[in-house]
């Protein structure tokens, strides 16, 4: 692994940390025994530690900071006035071109954070020195239904160890001082080939005397979601608890809140397709409640309809607190019921204390996907507040009584396409948001932008994989005549954004919101795919963005101090930390995640830089930040003679649609565009496609899917693309 270190004096820093530096002087006989520095400790968290989180200020105890969630820091020796000093202090490559999203953990020194496929890094927080590396040894096979790239939203640590979930669902615990692995246990309960359709990409969560995993897979068929608690010291199985009901033909419901669900749940709903409702991000816990908060993804498929004659489908799209001890329910909030939007509820919470009418309440807050802001009491599930950070229109409002949406009937794509805010993408994604307990303002990444939603069951693109009968296509991409041969004629945008009053061009933005009100007191433009917020006490806010820049603003007014290129595109959460007295601020820096669905914007650095991973850390008085090379776009080489009659040309669209375009993206993007393979490749197609032969490389095998006739459309159809490309460039 590749370290660089701004100045020599950084690499002293070993010997005092105790990391195994040693000089080459010796004590000479009869000589005092010399003073030796304490022993380092890895991983020293514990929860009377975690409790008293904010009198250490230099450690960052967890992705969000400490038990909050906040990603806030009480650190002010970088603050406002000095910003302009921040600069490069090192960077540690990770050799991986995936998406990073995760947000490191530093404590005493050492830093701990996770990569593509469930990698775990530990570094010397001061110089980024590598202290050891943990592959957890990922079949490629289970990259092929992560939706949202092979990303791994960080680490937990506790009590000398390191806790990571793999992409394959395995929850391991290593020791925090060598990487070397304590236990293993598979938290999906079986290893059958059905469950390829499950997949953890979220960080674990420690509550008590456990360790607490979820995992993703509501976009895909046969999937049912639920969390799963171990025993801290040992990984033996503690409880499961399901968010979604069981096909009622297995009998009466397995858990208590499920009987109550039933009811909610169309008595036709095929129970092949799984329910739904995956926890795969967002897990947050309060050790005085001794309850466990998480959101819930949506059903499977995505509910069509004008009305709610398939039911709310309890619990997906939800707000669930559950008791820690036991995995019984304690309260649920369903934010979206009946959801046909893609609206998950997964996004981080914040735990806080707020003066609501006079009195201190402990409450949760969540920007959630479908462009609201909630303010939860903690205990009780009370909503105490709801306001939308960004426009919506797929529903008229939240009734006040209750805080359920009143449903807009122009969100219906039932029949028609229609251009529904938020997008699929939802008004504010997994990317964490931040809340300052010196302004009391949510700093939330929001992503303003809408899609032109096309129900696909009656139209000749079908299932895609993925995305059930519901494709989603943003303004900027829709091209009615260039989709037309995938799902036939559809309505020109100017009959779409008809009577629609927000601008239709998708764009990002950084606001910060009162989360009682909903008042924005500033925002600052960005991209859609910018990364996750930091704010500190130093009256600042700190967020990376596509472009490849480290971005610092005043917290209180939106005021842009700071902009340092740095060559990477960021889409994770920066933290900040100390070491002997330094601030620094770092952050994972790779493109991929959601992103995987289209190619890299024309200004992201990935398209300019290309997307080599790596951790970046800055400090006051730091130099410029090494970039990587620019990337030269190659011109297509001339492809292979056409084959294939146009129909099987056609089919070949069809499935590619189906069950490649989602990862193969045609353009610069995060995975190879098919249309420009070698010759070599072009003669190893079907051995890539159908057995396998590029497995090691992260290529699963899809012949459980695709016959050879059905590679064989799909490699037609590429020749027939590569030649487009190559007759117009």
């Amino acid at each position: 692994m590749k370290v660089r270190v701004a100045g020599f004096a950084g690499i002293l820093i070993v010997a005092a940390l105790g990391f195994g530096a040693v000089t080459g002087c010796r004590p000479t006989a009869g000589s005092p025994e010399p003073t030796r520095p304490p022993a380092q400790r890895f991983g020293a968290i514990d929860a009377a530690r975690m409790a008293h989180a904010a009198e250490q200020p230099g450690e960052w105890l967890t992705g969000g900071g400490d038990g909050s969630g906040a990603y806030y820091s009480y650190l002010t020796q970088i603050n406002a006035g000095n910003a302009q000093q921040l600069g490069f202090a090192w960077d540690y490559a990770l050799h991986s071109n995936r998406g990073l999203e995760a947000t490191p953990i530093v404590v005493d020194g050492a830093m701990y954070t996770s990569g593509n496929w469930g990698r775990v890094y530990a570094l010397d927080a001061a110089t980024g020195r590598e202290l050891w590396t943990y592959d957890p040894g990922v079949d490629a096979q289970w990259g092929r239904y992560a939706c949202c790239d092979v990303v791994n939203r960080g680490v937990a640590v506790w009590q000398g160890r390191v806790y990571v979930v793999s992409l394959d669902g395995y929850l391991h615990a290593l020791d925090a001082a060598t990487g070397r692995l304590v236990w293993k246990t598979d938290t999906l309960g079986g290893r059958a080939a059905a469950d390829f359709r499950y997949f953890a990409t979220g960080a674990p969560l420690i509550a008590g005397d456990e360790v607490v995993v979820g995992n993703g897979g509501a976009d895909f068929k046969g999937a049912r979601g639920y969390i799963s608690a171990f025993d801290l010291a040992t990984g033996k199985f503690r409880w499961r608890f399901f968010t979604v009901p069981r096909d009622p033909a297995h009998g009466e419901q397995d858990q208590p809140h499920l009987k109550r669900a039933i009811d909610s749940w169309d008595p036709h709903y095929d129970w092949s397709a799984g329910g739904g409702g995956s926890v795969w991000d967002g897990l947050s816990y309060d050790p005085e409640l001794g309850l466990i908060y998480f959101g819930t993804a949506n059903p499977a498929p995505y509910a069509l309809g004008k009305d709610t004659s398939h039911g709310d489908q309890l619990y997906a799209a939800s707000m669930l607190a559950v008791r820690a001890k036991s995995g019984e329910l304690a309260w649920h909030f369903q934010e979206v019921p009946g959801d046909g939007w893609d609206y998950d509820a997964t996004q981080k919470t914040v735990l806080t204390t707020l003066d609501i009418g006079g009195a201190k309440r402990s409450v949760l807050l969540q920007a959630a996907k479908n462009g609201y802001v909630y303010v939860f009491d903690r205990a009780t599930g009370e909503l105490l507040s709801a306001h939308p950070f960004a426009f919506i229109n797929w529903t008229k409002g939240l009734d006040p009584d209750t805080g359920r949406p009143i449903r807009n009937p122009c969100a219906d794509y039932t029949q028609l396409p229609k251009l529904i805010f938020p997008a699929m993408t939802g008004a504010h994604s997994w990317q964490p948001m931040s809340y300052s307990r010196a302004t009391g303002l949510l700093y939330i990444p929001v992503i303003d932008a809408s899609m032109v939603y096309i129900n696909t069951e009656k139209r000749r693109a079908g299932l895609i994989e993925g995305n059930f009968n519901v494709v989603g296509v943003m303004p900027e991409d829709y091209d009615p005549q260039g989709l037309a041969s995938l799902f036939g004629p559809l309505p020109p945008m100017n009959e779409l954004d008809k009577g629609v009053a927000h601008p239709v061009q998708s764009r990002g933005v950084l606001r910060a919101v009162d989360p009682l009100t909903g008042r924005v007191a500033w925002e600052r433009a960005g991209s859609l795919w910018d990364g996750g917020v930091l704010s500190t006490a130093g009256n600042l806010v700190v967020r990376g963005d596509a472009s490849g820049h480290l971005n610092v603003y005043a917290a209180d007014s939106g005021k842009l101090l700071q902009r340092i290129e740095i060559g990477t595109s960021v889409m994770a959460a920066p933290m900040t930390y100390s070491v002997r007295g330094e601030q620094y601020i770092a952050a994972m820096a790779g493109y991929g995640g959601g992103t995987l669905f289209m190619p890299f914007p024309a200004d992201s650095a990935a398209r300019n830089y290309g997307n080599a991973g790596r951790i970046v850390a800055f400090k006051l008085g730091g130099s410029a930040v090494p970039k990587p090379p620019r990337r030269v776009e190659e011109p297509f080489q001339k492809p292979p003679p056409r084959e294939g009659a146009a129909t099987s040309i056609a089919s070949g669209e069809v499935l590619y649609n189906r069950f490649c375009g989602r990862c193969h993206v045609f353009g610069i993007g995060l995975l190879p565009d098919l249309r420009r393979l070698s010759a070599p490749t072009h003669q190893l197609f079907y051995e890539i496609v159908l057995n396998g032969a590029y497995r090691a490389k992260g290529m699963g095998r899809w012949d459980d899917v695709l016959s050879q006739a059905d590679a064989e459309s799909i490699h037609a159809y590429l020749v027939d693309q590569a030649w487009v490309a190559y007759e117009h460039q």
